[in-house]
């Protein structure tokens, strides 16, 4: 995630009906107090106050003014808190007040709520009466952005054998006389007349949304035989309201140091020349969520025999009445969060690596309640895990392909314009067997409304994951790049060390770090394909029934009767509505199995994909 992005702040404006009236000769004078959990190390969730409403006088059904501002954060489960009381008194404690009433949320169920308003019925009193929330982003000019395509021309010759090598960084000025950096470009070798990539600089970073504020330009020559600094060029400044007039096209570079050498003869040291500086949108996380986007969740489980018996007390999969294990709470942890953002409720739920009746033949794609993916819930999950754990051997190998393949090809059936994006959650205990056919589904699915998190648990060597996460590379694969960043691989155990109960204060605590770092660059991932795609945010509406088919045809582990793609295909209708995306490496199944097929088939065809007696077994 780029780490000059500002948080996310949304306004909360608060409104009741029907409260109770607790006065005996006028009405009450209700006023709201806001609370939002946080995580204590010594008696786990606490609840701390965030803000309160004025108190509306004689009225039971108040409109509140104050706003309430907070961080919205998509990784964290932020639940919160509202309490609304009649005011007796100018005292600030809240016990010395009339209680009329409490509602609980999280942060994520308002703002995924259709025009980010929900209302809740209050607890704690007979009459109960609602209070409703709505929720707001504020734009302090991260919604704007500078597009900048800028060339170099005459700039001066810094290297004694050669040409320069030019590179530039902007900076906001600080208050206190510092300066900020907001961007760095590329480097042009040799030369004096660079054409630097096109970059874009949201408005907040660029100059805090003061349009009329400078920001500087410096452009530095690149020392790369180690010494510590590189060479200045020439430093230039400008306001985004002047660059996006298209008054100014070209501005000198100065080099002060040699101005003073030089004097009346100094010119300048080089013109930066902008072909592009112009005023963009730059659209948020929320604006799709406000239009209507729906995240679809896809959770994959390692079944295979790396992870011990699941009678073992030792076994990531032992599960103990009294703690979850390391799969339970990375599900909890990711789905909890995500649930909010889909209607339906309703995840996918898939293993691999395990043998599976009525055969056991080894499969790596099995519903994980062994008969169909589609599941209603968390607890739907939990319980289709708890049916492979029952019914399945764990075996091998442990294939990352046909899971990707599978989130993949459902993703390509999406309906243009941003309506929906796939997430695919796999847990994993060991090393990945079929690594280059992983990378190459990751590269095939990177043009695709589709993110993928890998939660690595146990104590195996997880080190070829990072090549997977590619932060600071595109992936690569058979000669092709990766469009984007689509990965996050974290290993559980940076959390959490095995060994004994985990209690609930203490699980709570985990499953927030966890979902915070394995989250964390979702709406950036989303917001990106949105962008590369040219797809903008419908206006707030009203969600309505999705009518898209819950298991797109073409999806060959369950296949509906009929080859009928429910979209317009663009021409492909093998591929769904993107038609530049086809699978890598197909599983066996993609290939041998036609309309109609069932699990017990598809276990075949996987089956036949792979030489189950040389490999066994898979400790």
């Amino acid at each position: 995630m780029n780490p000059n992005a500002p948080a996310t702040k949304l306004e909360l404006t608060l409104s009741a009906k029907n409260l109770k009236d607790r006065d005996v000769f006028s009405k009450s004078d209700p006023l709201c107090v806001i609370f939002e959990a946080f995580h204590s190390a010594d008696a786990g969730l606490k609840y701390g106050e965030r803000g309160r409403t004025e108190c509306v006088k004689n009225c039971l059904n108040p409109e509140w003014n104050t706003k309430i501002i907070l961080d919205y954060m998509f990784e964290e489960r932020q639940r919160m808190k509202f309490e609304i009381y009649d005011i007796d008194s100018g005292s600030q404690a809240l016990s010395h007040h009339d209680f009329l009433g409490r509602a609980e949320c999280d942060l994520a169920d308002i703002v995924a709520s259709p025009f980010s308003t929900l209302t809740l019925p209050l607890k704690d009193l007979k009459q109960k009466g609602t209070i409703t929330i709505h929720a707001e982003e504020v734009n302090e000019g991260q919604t704007e952005s500078m597009r900048f395509i800028v060339y170099g021309r005459g700039l001066d010759k810094k290297d004694f054998f050669g040409k320069s090598d030019p590179f530039m960084n902007i900076y906001r000025p600080i208050a206190d006389g510092t300066r900020q950096l907001v961007h760095r470009t590329e480097v042009i070798k040799r030369t004096l007349n660079p054409e630097w990539k096109p970059f874009n600089i949201s408005v907040r970073a660029l100059c805090q949304g003061d349009k009329n504020r400078d920001f500087i330009i410096e452009t530095l020559d690149y020392d790369n035989d180690g010494g510590s600094r590189h060479d200045l060029i020439g430093i230039t400044r400008a306001t985004v309201n002047k660059l996006a007039s298209g008054d100014i096209k070209e501005l000198e570079l100065i080099n002060e140091k040699k101005k003073a050498k030089k004097g009346k003869k100094y010119k300048n040291s080089g013109i930066l020349k902008f072909e592009v500086a112009k005023l963009e949108q730059e659209y948020t996380f929320l604006d799709f969520i406000h239009g209507g986007l729906e995240l679809e969740f896809t959770v994959a489980v390692d079944f295979t025999a790396s992870n011990g018996a699941v009678t073992v007390p030792n076994s990531l999969h032992f599960c103990n009445p009294h703690s979850s294990n390391e799969y339970q709470m990375a599900i909890k942890a990711v789905l909890e969060i995500c649930q909010a953002y889909n209607k339906t409720k309703n995840f996918s739920a898939y293993g691999f690596g395990a043998q599976i009746p009525p055969t056991y033949a080894v499969s790596h794609l099995f519903p994980l309640n062994l008969n169909n993916p589609e599941v209603r819930g968390i607890e739907g999950v939990m319980q289709a895990y708890a049916t492979s754990l029952r019914n399945t051997t764990l075996y091998g190998p442990t294939n990352f392909s046909p899971t990707i393949n599978e989130a993949a090809k459902k993703a390509a059936y999406y309906p243009p314009g941003g309506g929906k994006y796939q997430i695919l959650l796999i847990i994993t205990d060991g090393v990945i067997s079929d690594m280059q056919q992983t990378k190459n589904a990751i590269v095939m699915a990177s043009t695709l409304p589709l993110s993928i998190i890998i939660v690595g648990v146990g104590d195996a060597d997880f080190d070829k994951m990072d090549e997977l996460d590619s932060d600071d590379q595109l992936l690569t694969a058979n000669g092709r790049t990766a469009k984007r960043d689509i990965v996050q691989f974290v290993p559980f155990r940076k959390f959490f060390k095995r060994g004994g109960i985990v209690s609930p204060y203490e699980q709570e605590r985990l499953q927030y770090l966890l979902a915070k770092e394995v989250l964390a660059e979702v709406p950036t991932q989303i917001v990106s394909f949105m962008k590369a795609n040219n797809v903008v945010p419908r206006p707030p509406q009203r969600q309505q029934p999705d009518t898209m088919p819950m298991n797109p045809p073409g999806s060959p582990s369950y296949q509906t009767n009929g080859n009928q793609a429910p979209y317009p295909m663009n021409g492909n209708q093998q591929n769904g509505i993107y038609p530049n995306y086809a699978p890598a490496n197909p599983p066996a199944y993609d290939e041998a199995m036609g309309p109609g097929v069932n699990m017990d088939q598809i276990n075949v065809a996987f089956t036949n994909s792979v030489n189950v007696q040389a490999s066994a077994p898979y400790f």
